[in-house]
């Protein structure tokens, strides 16, 4: 940092110090001073309470707890010229603890801190103002999982910054802001600058948070899916196996459709699951053209099919693509709904059996005929 002298048109370096040799502390200095100045921090924070140590079976005591314009708590860890190994734990511990704090709660965290500080004032009065509200009752405090970080200090350890990083990816909110004194003469100057995640690239490591979280959320739902998928299969192939040997060889998949050949090459029937509809049905995919001819050829036996099968079947050609299904299918299933899976998994095997039985003719013709 550097001191410009207009007169002159020089700069001169401000020499760089460490809290320690000046004789600063801790509780005694940078934390006073955020106390009384949290605009240091970048925003608007109203700080309720220093030292705070109310937590349930713990003695353990956070520097600053503060509250933002949006009504999230945020614990701040003042931590001087080093922060040590085990600050973001600390930090970590104390917001889990904060997470329990109902409003009424903060309200009186908040006054027992103006009441030590002999101000007179009302912590109701001052959060109304604060918040810019007509009543304490419209005001919203520390709702959901909205507990931030801010940590202080002259040097952070790369244990610190690269568990604070990883955090970050999380959607957690910490910042850490680097807090430098200088000596110029007779005077001393404080730099508090946020270093992480650096200020102007804040709202793209909060967007990367997010897809980040989006990612998690996907890959544990498709988690998810897979499971459910493979149970569901178990219980319709033990079913299915008990009426026939056509299914004996298939295994569970974490796949949303199973397929057996139907004794024509690139034609099968299968099951196929959603999370809106199940069906079953015969699938044709092998070259387009013959695709659609296979079709073409089992279309001209519609009527006589469905009198077979006894039910209206969904003919799609699907011109657009290169295979064509016909199927029959139950709409509204979520096969997350494991109460519904009696009834589907009757309708799925029972119109497989039907399938299979109507179908076998047709396409022992059409293997005959397409030779």
């Amino acid at each position: 940092m550097y001191i410009i002298d207009k007169n002159t048109n020089r700069i001169t370096k401000l020499n760089e110090k460490s809290f320690t040799e000046l004789g600063f502390r801790e509780r005694n200095h940078l934390q006073e001073w955020i106390a009384n100045n949290p605009e240091s921090l970048g925003e608007e924070i109203l700080i309720i309470q220093k030292e705070f140590n109310g937590f349930n079976d713990t003695n353990e005591r956070l520097d600053l707890l503060g509250i933002d314009k949006q009504g999230n708590l945020i614990v701040i860890e003042n931590k001087l010229d080093d922060t040590g190994r085990d600050v973001t734990w600390q930090a970590l511990k104390y917001a889990s603890y904060c997470s329990t704090l109902k409003k009424e709660h903060i309200r009186r965290i908040y006054q027992d801190y103006l009441d030590k500080q002999s101000k007179g004032e009302n912590a109701e009065e001052n959060l109304i103002e604060f918040f810019n509200a007509n009543d304490f009752a419209e005001i919203s405090l520390n709702s959901g999982q909205t507990q931030r970080i801010i940590m202080v200090a002259a040097h952070f350890r790369k244990e610190v910054t690269s568990t604070v990083l990883w955090l970050l990816n999380y959607k957690l909110r910490i910042q850490c802001f680097k807090a430098t004194p200088f000596e110029f003469g007779d005077q001393l100057v404080l730099n508090i600058e946020q270093i992480i995640p650096m200020k102007e690239a804040e709202d793209y490591v909060i967007s990367m948070a997010d897809k980040t979280q989006d990612d998690i959320n996907t890959q544990e739902e498709l988690k998810s899916r897979y499971i459910i998928r493979l149970e569901f299969w178990k219980q319709l192939l033990k079913e299915i196996n008990s009426q026939t040997n056509s299914w004996q060889n298939i295994s569970p998949s974490k796949d949303n459709w199973l397929a057996i050949g139907s004794g024509l090459s690139g034609v099968t029937f299968n099951f196929v699951i959603t999370n809106q509809n199940a069906r079953v049905e015969i699938y044709i995919s092998r070259s387009k053209e013959e695709n659609k001819l296979i079709f073409k050829i089992l279309k001209e036996q519609e009527n006589e099919i469905e009198s077979v099968f006894a039910e209206q079947l969904i003919w799609q050609e699907l011109p657009d693509k290169k295979a064509s299904r016909i199927k029959l299918e139950k709409t509204n299933f979520d096969y997350f709904q494991k109460e519904d899976w009696p009834e589907i998994i009757k309708f799925l095997v029972h119109s497989m059996l039907q399938l299979e039985k109507t179908f076998r003719e047709p396409i022992s013709r059409l293997r005959t005929k397409l030779k």
